[in-house]
């Protein structure tokens, strides 16, 4: 094995520096929602991902300073959206603080179990939570997928370097 000098300086841990590494990687965005007893509620997420194929689940992290946590900690069931490049507003509209997000722009209705379910994303499911793990100042989800639908129209919506982009060919 070769010494090689072009690892850059390295520095220690810290949350910029997980901020600043994570802007490099490109991950699929997300929204997702549940029902809460003041009315649906809902956040943008790129940390998706798969867990199991059998029974099917995901998971999903989420903060415990986040407006949606105490539904989410409350919730039995949750929809998982994943957005098409030509929802970027909608992405931005749930991860901003303070949005309207089930206001007069975003398409929704009432699903399976009571979840929100958006209109017009490539894919959503429907899923039981199962589990909610801490992790620092977030909790990790991992729900079992009861249902879904992949069949909408569109390519995903990507972040990357702290802005929604679409893929390129």
């Amino acid at each position: 094995m070769t010494a090689t000098s072009g690892l850059g300086t390295a520095r220690p841990a810290s949350p910029e520096l997980l901020r600043s590494v994570f802007r490099r990687h490109a991950a699929g965005v997300a929204v997702i929602t549940a029902r809460g007893h003041r009315g649906p509620v809902g956040f943008t997420a790129t940390s998706l991902a798969s867990v199991s194929a059998e029974p099917p689940m995901l998971s999903f992290g989420i903060g415990t300073g986040s407006s949606s946590w105490s539904v989410i900690a409350a919730s039995d069931h949750v929809g998982v959206h994943l957005l098409g490049e030509h929802q970027r507003e909608t992405a931005a509209t749930f991860a901003r603080s303070g949005a309207d997000r089930f206001g007069p722009a975003t398409a929704w209705r009432e699903g399976p179990e009571g979840v929100p379910v958006l209109d017009d994303v490539p894919a959503w499911m429907v899923c039981r939570v199962v589990a909610r793990v801490p992790a620092g100042d977030h909790r990790i989800v991992i729900a079992e997928v009861l249902l879904g639908d992949p069949t909408g129209h569109g390519r995903p919506l990507l972040y990357h370097q702290g802005r929604f982009s679409g893929l390129r060919d």
